[in-house]
């Protein structure tokens, strides 16, 4: 929502502090340009701070001025509502830094996040009215290790409600959020509020949650790098659940390096998710040695033809094929077919009906104040988007059974998906290749309200099941200007590989660039207000 009269001293403090933040400045690889915040990464901020030209209250305050001017106005829909503390945490930060001379690894970095992450004392909805008004008493532990590293959470971004659609982002709590690419398409779901407000630089970087595709899905059609790590790498504490036994919490960003230090931040043990037992003695001492330009040299990569060859959109298909040409370029040995034996029967029937078990745990754990207390009463509510009631009903209706012959288990003990993995795992092994790559979806974006166009969802099929983390890049655009994604799947814990060899692809190719429409070039095209 645009920003109301609460944050009207702060739409004032933007537009007299913007011009202090948009000088000619100095970016991280020193070569003059106007710091301004399109496409600004987290280097660029913190070298304008250190170099005075920009101080945390006018960062906040201009990109509140954009959430103003773009997000309402061109019907992106992208943010729910802005945090009211923002420009008391930027004060705070900026009387921090003129005291020490030190910046944290985050300091003044404004972060999208996902309203299904619990902010403390900022309302958190999961995307349904049924949570209206709820505030969570404290963050959820991503939130809370991003705020100690000195981040500011700018916004709550719209999703698809209870994350439950992989193909949109639409919410009783906001309605529908489109593609800043092309409005008349949809920027993927469910953390498609997220991604479109990345994309259209309302934000420096996001949160996002994936169960299936809703890191991976919205970066790749929103132009974004979108990293799925390792289930049990980063703690879903404090997260509203779809799918536990699959959920994972990450970064989706502009860069491979901002995304990289957002995963640095939040990687790692936490007691109140058990999974992460799993990560100890596995987390480098820092993620960021891994950008490394010429990672592509000599790594080898299997192309995964049993789902990239999946009926693919012909531009896809001649973006992949790119893809491929350019891997090789750098100096990659492709591996072309890679082929997973048994895979097709493998990867079915991994799915579980979790839902009521998993969302009716999280409620219980809200406390008195939070507004419906199971699934049964989200129902009787009827505050619900219409296109979900059949999946609320459904999951009424249909649980896993608690009576011990359920193989529902996580990635670690649940023998259908430990074969799964294995299977890829061998394959990886009888290949010697690094990483595997296939297109993250295999078709463009759809139109806004075709749900019969949702097809070509390739990041469903492997991650979530196995455990093993992927990552989305992206490799060009379509019809209309339409983004498309390169998937890079890894081995469990093998974050650093995958971070060397998207960031390669990444240096060579630089394939992001950001909507016409939300620059300012296109805004008087548009004839967006200004």
């Amino acid at each position: 929502m645009p920003i109301k009269v609460t944050h009207l001293l702060q739409f004032l403090l933007g537009i007299l502090l913007l011009s202090s933040c948009t000088r000619e400045t100095k970016t991280a690889s020193s070569a003059a340009t106007d710091f301004e915040l399109q496409e600004v990464t987290i280097a660029d901020i913190h070298q304008a701070f250190r170099e005075g030209d920009c101080s945390c209250q006018q960062l906040v305050a201009a990109y509140l001025q954009r959430i103003e001017q773009y997000d309402q106005p061109t019907g992106l829909n992208a943010i729910v509502l802005t945090n009211p503390e923002a420009m008391e945490r930027a004060r705070q930060l900026d009387a921090e830094f003129a005291q020490t001379k030190k910046l944290r690894p985050l300091h003044c970095v404004p972060v999208i996040v996902k309203d299904n992450y619990n902010t403390e004392g900022l309302q958190t909805t999961a995307g349904s009215a049924a949570l209206k008004g709820f505030t969570p008493a404290e963050d959820a532990y991503q939130v809370r290790e991003l705020k100690e590293a000195g981040a500011v959470v700018l916004a709550k971004s719209n999703m698809a409600e209870w994350a439950f659609s992989p193909m949109v982002s639409i919410s009783s709590i906001a309605g529908e959020t489109l593609n800043p690419y092309n409005l008349e398409h949809v920027p993927a779901g469910s953390s498609g509020g997220t991604a479109a407000a990345v994309a259209a630089n309302l934000g420096t970087v996001g949160l996002g949650t994936d169960t299936g595709n809703s890191i991976r899905g919205p970066s790749s059609h929103n132009a974004l790098v979108g990293f799925r790590s390792t289930l049990g790498l980063t703690s879903r504490a404090g997260i509203v659940p779809l799918y536990l036994r699959n959920d994972v919490g990450g970064p989706m960003a502009r860069t491979v390096e901002d995304a990289t230090r957002i995963l640095e931040v939040i990687a790692g043990y936490d007691p109140e998710d058990p999974l992460t037992k799993h990560s100890q003695g596995k987390v480098p001492q820092n993620y960021q040695q891994f950008l490394d330009k010429d990672g592509l040299e000599g790594a080898r990569i299997g192309v995964l033809r049993q789902l990239s060859d999946q009926n693919p959109d012909p531009q896809v298909k001649a973006l992949f094929e790119q893809a491929l040409a350019d891997l090789k370029a750098q100096g990659a040995m492709i591996v072309d077919p890679f082929e997973v034996a048994d895979f097709d029967k493998l990867r079915q029937d991994q799915w579980c009906d979790v839902f009521q078990r998993d969302i009716n745990e999280y409620l219980a754990a809200q406390g008195p104040d939070v507004p419906v207390k199971n699934l049964d009463e989200i129902v009787a509510s009827g505050k619900y988007s219409a296109y979900i009631e059949e999946n609320l009903k459904y999951f009424q209706e249909n649980q896993v059974e608690e009576d011990g012959t359920s193989t529902c288990g996580d990635a670690f003990t649940d023998p259908k998906r430990i074969a799964f993995r294995e299977a890829i795992e061998n394959a990886m092994d009888k290949y010697k290749v690094d990483a595997i790559v296939y297109p993250t979806w295999n078709n463009p974006p759809a139109r806004v309200g075709d749900f019969k166009g949702y097809k070509g969802d390739n990041s469903q099929v492997i991650a979530p099941h196995t455990g093993q983390p992927a990552f989305t890049i992206p490799m060009g655009y379509t019809y209309d200007n339409l983004p498309a994604g390169l998937q890079f799947l890894g081995r469990m814990f093998d974050e650093p590989t995958l971070i060397k060899l998207t960031y390669s692809y990444e240096q060579a190719t630089k394939h992001r660039k950001p909507p016409v429409r939300f620059t300012k070039a296109g805004k008087k095209q548009e004839g967006v207000k200004p």
